[in-house]
């Protein structure tokens, strides 16, 4: 193992951090095998894993898809390893959220929109720069970023590859919360806080009932809202009878 991917646990929240900072955290083969580990182990954990955190170590969250890889040519354990593992991380049961500071390009964009939800810093920045490139997408950007910030402004981003500010990429939808530079990793762990203090239970729930229902027509949706939640949690007993102390 080359510690290209740390693995930090604090407090139910499991800290993936990419460790390429020489190298602006770009994607290889190497990282995207070593995510994949923590990513099988996460999904086995939800007892001791509220939720997961992915940021980038260093100057930036990542600059991208390694084109040094590109050029010399990618040795794959497998077809597609890079969006199943993307995949892999988007399914997980935890909720899961990207924690972005300075670039977010291109491939670390389609990684970042794994996130179930995504944090930034004042100095991120946003671009998808394949057609720079003469590149098309096969990590998943053409459906999550559409899903994320609609059709018009998706259509835009990509055509234009030009480069959004964290504020210009609050305002689209794209992150949830833009932070000052100085506190962000304090940002990051009090919005963690906030939101495991809530059941985990209900977590792991609202998000399966989000994956399993996106795309159905609303009757649809409800009906399998009704029919397939995960139901109470083991500590709603607790949680009610807590309330009523108060």
């Amino acid at each position: 193992m080359a510690d290209t991917v740390l693995r930090k646990d604090k407090d139910g929240v499991a800290l993936l951090t990419l460790n390429r900072p020489d190298k602006l955290n770009a994607l290889n083969v190497e990282l995207f095998q070593e995510l994949e580990e923590h990513v099988l182990d996460i999904a086995e954990q939800v007892d001791e894993v509220g939720c997961v955190v992915l940021k980038g170590a260093g100057r930036c969250f990542s600059a991208g898809h390694d084109l040094g890889d590109i050029a010399t040519g990618e040795k794959l354990p497998r077809p597609n390893f890079q969006a199943k593992v993307i995949q892999a991380l988007a399914c997980l049961p935890q909720p899961v959220i990207t924690a972005v500071h300075s670039h977010c390009y291109t491939g670390a964009l389609e990684l970042a929109l794994a996130g179930d939800l995504i944090l930034a810093s004042e100095n991120a920045k946003f671009a998808d720069t394949h057609g720079k490139w003469a590149l098309q997408p096969v990590w998943g950007i053409s459906q999550r970023l559409p899903r994320r910030v609609g059709r018009s402004k998706a259509t835009e981003m990509m055509l234009t590859g030009r480069t959004y500010t964290g504020a210009e990429a609050l305002k689209m939808d794209l992150v949830n919360a833009v932070f000052p530079d100085d506190q962000f990793d304090a940002g990051v762990a009090r919005f963690c806080a906030d939101m495991l203090a809530n059941s985990w239970h209900s977590l792991r729930g609202y998000k399966m009932l989000m994956m399993e229902t996106d795309g159905m027509m609303l009757d649809e949706g409800l009906a399998y809202e009704v029919y397939n939640g995960i139901g109470v949690g083991p500590d709603m007993a607790e949680r009610i009878s807590g309330f009523g102390k108060k």
